[in-house]
């Protein structure tokens, strides 16, 4: 098996999302340099991090963290645009794999279920998949936790965050999400799951619905800009 394994990555090579490397048999995604190399936040071992701070006075989240540093200039930010932009849903599952690693040992492991954002239909079926629910994949894999993605809907089209004042952020999705489905999650605990995170004013709108259903949340997001 091996000997085919080698002419299929001799014929279709399979490159590093970030340095465009080779990747090794045992290497998925990114190459071992590009891994350690990711500029990890570790917030997830702080509970009073920026991405916490960002929802103070605004809404009661529970725990709150970003696996790396968003830069625009950066390299790794091809993580983000590949999952995005390219077609590459596989990277949100293996890149969801890596941050649930870090999760499992922290109190993001007592959630009792994670919950991806959810697109409006029309960005879906443009993009072909939820980003946010492949990231979320990837980390209930190693929670061994139940991934819910059909219990919170968007019923309201928003054009792209960027660019956008805090305020306006916030005016543009909020009414944009609504309870879906025959679902009693009331004191349970929910880890919603985004991709990247500015503001947190699509994750304070989601935040708002369920915590009116009385369910408790803790949100992480995959980068934090």
């Amino acid at each position: 098996m091996q000997i085919f394994s080698d002419i299929l990555n001799f014929l279709f090579p399979r490159n590093c999302v970030v340095c465009l490397k080779i990747l090794k048999d045992n290497e998925n995604i990114i190459c071992s340099e590009c891994y350690y190399g990711i500029p990890r936040t570790n917030f997830h071992n702080d509970p009073d991090n920026p991405v916490i701070q960002l929802f103070w006075g605004r809404v009661n989240i529970s725990h709150a963290t970003s696996y790396f540093y968003y830069n625009k200039a950066g390299q790794y930010q091809k993580l983000i645009y590949g999952l995005k932009y390219q077609g590459r849903s596989d990277i949100g599952i293996e890149a969801g794999r890596m941050f649930g690693a870090e999760l499992r040992e922290s109190a993001f492991s007592a959630v009792d279920a994670v919950m991806p954002v959810p697109l409006h239909k029309k960005k879906l079926r443009k993009r072909g998949y939820n980003q946010s629910e492949m990231i979320a994949r990837g980390i209930c894999s190693i929670l061994n936790k139940p991934l819910v993605s059909d219990m919170l809907e968007r019923v309201e089209f928003t054009d792209t965050q960027t660019r956008r004042s805090r305020y306006d952020r916030y005016t543009n999705v909020s009414g944009c999400f609504r309870i879906k489905g025959n679902y009693d999650f009331s004191g349970k605990h929910i880890l919603v799951v985004d991709d990247v995170i500015t503001t947190g004013s699509t994750l304070e709108a989601c935040a708002e619905i369920l915590l009116e259903e009385g369910i408790r949340v803790s949100v992480a997001t995959l980068a934090v800009a």
